[in-house]
């Protein structure tokens, strides 16, 4: 309304007289503000955060994405996305090339807010938006991966340099994400992100929804074992990539102890090999476990894979965030054994909604995976609670509200007047104050 001290064309705001074209603008700045543009940068599974996206461009983000996969999955989902090449493995050349394209897709671009996941992108993000001081960079570990999983000299070679790379890139990183509490502690004590800039969201988050909708659309359990040539079998199923990090030689070694006792049990392994490189098991390795052991690749109807599975294995020896195919397991409400690995204890509490066994022990695994095929009533006890908690855990809706918590706090952070100190050396009030403020 008009205030007495205004002109005709000034208004009262907050105790302030402005002009309309004053107001218009600041309103425009607080649109801006809570819907700041939100550019996605993640490896070759890029796609399964089309979800996540969609669900921050419903509470108003103007959002893009950019990677190596796919971009068909992003053009189908409306969502912008910018493609560049990225390698997985050692690369320094392809890694030399990878930063130059997001150096200037960033420019070009000039999001707000940069969201980064994937162990080498976390580096390489956050070094290309130095001396961009509008845009914002959250970074998420989702996992250590085989950097601090193997022991391979290489692994251990290589720890030191990233983490002084990690500690580098942390100062041009607004908020760091961990998935899991491990995580977060080993950060902290090699000093490679700063206290009060890093918050605790556990896992990306599953579409429960879409979960389902995936289930009932793809092929009827009869179908698959038809298809596959399953018959009447038990089964036990795992969804990862074929490698030996992953655990799939403790696996093939568990399901030949398996089949001693119940002969009629078929282990299917679902997920990719061929493109992993030195990593992966080899063919050879799989089919010494025929007939009882089916690798079928990577496949787009996991849902209902998980339909046909009396038992979900997750033999990973992997220093994991959240593992999503655990997630997925469990929301299909499948009997899980997996490793007692970080990550994994984050979903499963041993002898309530699954089994946990040390990783690299294939007798211990096999035990468990018998346990659950002899006890179907305990087994289905334990996949009921496994999928009560990730609806009310892992639900990708409070996923994305616990992001959304860390974009707000960040953008009215950088609408503040700036401190004379540099960001990782302010001892005013944290822009995370405690990792837990989001919950468990």
């Amino acid at each position: 309304m008009a205030h007495p001290g205004c002109g005709d064309d000034r208004v009262e705001n907050r105790g302030e007289c402005v002009s309309a074209a004053d107001r218009l603008r600041q309103a425009a700045d607080e649109e801006t503000h809570v819907r700041p543009h939100l550019l996605c940068i993640g490896g070759d599974d890029h796609a399964f955060r089309i979800p996540f996206l969609l669900r921050l461009r419903a509470k108003g983000f103007r959002v893009s994405a950019a990677g190596p996969g796919d971009p068909i999955p992003f053009a189908q989902a409306g969502i912008d996305y910018y493609p560049f090449h990225f390698a997985r493995f050692v690369d320094p050349v392809s890694d030399w090339a990878a930063f130059r394209a997001i150096s200037k897709l960033i420019v070009d671009v000039r999001p707000a807010l940069v969201q980064c996941f994937d162990t080498k992108l976390n580096l390489l993000v956050p070094l290309a938006t130095r001396g961009l001081r509008d845009v914002k960079v959250v970074m998420t570990i989702n996992g250590l991966g085989w950097l601090y999983s193997s022991r391979s000299p290489m692994a251990m070679g290589l720890r030191p340099v990233f983490r002084a790379l990690h500690q580098l890139a942390d100062r041009w990183t607004a908020v760091t994400v961990f998935q899991n509490r491990h995580d977060q502690a080993f950060f902290m004590r090699h000093r490679m992100t700063a206290r009060g800039r890093n918050v605790v969201i556990p896992g990306s988050g599953i579409d429960i929804e879409r979960f389902e909708r995936a289930t009932v659309a793809g092929p009827t359990s009869t179908e698959l074992r038809e298809r596959l040539g399953l018959g009447a079998s038990e089964v036990v199923i795992t969804v990862t990539r074929m490698t030996r990090q992953k655990g799939i030689p403790t696996l093939l070694d568990a399901a030949a102890l398996v089949h001693q006792h119940r002969p009629g049990v078929r282990f299917l392994l679902v997920g990719p090999r061929e493109s992993e490189g030195a990593f992966a098991v080899t063919q050879a390795e799989i089919d010494r476990h025929a007939p009882y052991v089916l690798a079928v690749g990577r496949r787009s109807d996991v849902p209902a894979l998980l339909g046909v599975a009396d038992v979900f294995a997750f033999p990973t020896e992997y220093l994991e965030g959240v593992p999503r195919a655990l997630l997925e397991a469990a929301a299909a409400a499948r009997p899980i054994v997996t490793t007692r690995m970080p990550g994994c204890t984050d979903v499963i509490r041993d002898g309530w909604n699954g089994y946990l066994v040390p990783p690299r022990d294939p007798r211990l695994m096999a035990d468990r995976i018998l346990d659950l095929l002899g006890d179907r009533v305990t087994a289905a006890v334990m996949g009921a609670r496994a999928a009560q908690l990730v609806r009310a855990k892992f639900n990708l809706e409070i996923t994305v509200a616990r992001y959304v918590s860390v974009y707000e706090n960040l953008m009215r952070s950088a609408n503040r007047k700036p401190s004379p100190l540099p960001q990782d050396e302010l001892r005013g009030e944290p822009l995370i104050q405690d990792a837990t403020q989001f919950g468990d």
